[in-house]
């Protein structure tokens, strides 16, 4: 089973693709991640992407797409994948059907996390994180249950990301609207995309993933190339 999770920064994207893994047996493959590790095990997607990433410059699609292609030919994909962070335009998206098209496979799900965005920005304007387990908190309704102590790891110290105010959140929101947002329509078109609650509890959230997840696959003839 192989899916993509499109949404907004701070959608909860993460978090229900760690959730999928687990429960499905699949890989999630974040590009920004397999880029930087392409670059430090020296591969040769990684040799090409090192100059121009250390230029500021956007990875061109025809590297991206090699990576994953690279990428989830290794066993452990044998399972299937979790797209984040790409694609981000249509020409990518039609890239990656042609990409999985000649391996033999395709794309089973593209479920859209849909959020409020003032509530959103309310929700990563007081997220925090345990520098030691990565475990989760916000200032208004998940603190710590005892002050300044990780409830999962014991740790006593917290991070908070550089871009988690305000204005930065709105400038991603806006990114993401003009950038992301249109691919919608090309997946809705190939009778993939579904859409989740992604303001809704986790285990709601997750609720609404499993069922979708579970209920029957496209015909395989049904399926169009680009």
């Amino acid at each position: 089973m192989n899916l993509i999770l499109l949404g907004p920064p701070a959608a909860g994207k993460g978090t229900q693709a760690k959730r999928i893994e687990e429960r499905h047996g699949l890989v999630q493959l974040a590009t920004g991640d397999m880029l930087r590790a392409a670059v430090a095990q020296g591969t040769e997607t990684g040799r090409k992407a090192k100059p121009i990433m250390d230029s500021g410059k956007l990875v061109p699609d025809e590297i991206l797409i090699a990576m994953i292609a690279e990428r989830i030919a290794a066993p452990d994909c044998g399972n299937g994948f979790i797209l984040d962070g790409f694609p981000r335009t249509e020409n990518q998206a039609a890239a990656l059907d042609a990409m999985l098209a000649e391996r033999g496979r395709r794309l089973d799900h593209v479920i859209e996390m849909k959020v409020d965005e003032a509530a959103l920005v309310d929700r990563v304007t007081g997220r925090f994180t345990c520098a030691t387990c990565g475990a989760s908190y916000h200032d208004r309704n998940h603190l710590p249950k005892r002050a300044g102590i990780c409830d999962v790891c014991g740790g006593t110290k917290f991070t908070r990301r550089a871009d988690d105010n305000a204005e930065a959140m709105k400038v991603r929101l806006a990114a993401y609207r003009e950038q992301t947002a249109p691919i919608l329509p090309y997946y809705r078109a190939r009778g993939v995309l579904s859409t989740v609650d992604g303001m809704a509890p986790i285990e709601e959230v997750s609720r609404q993933i499993e069922a979708i997840l579970s209920a029957p696959s496209r015909p395989a003839e049904s399926v169009r190339e680009c």
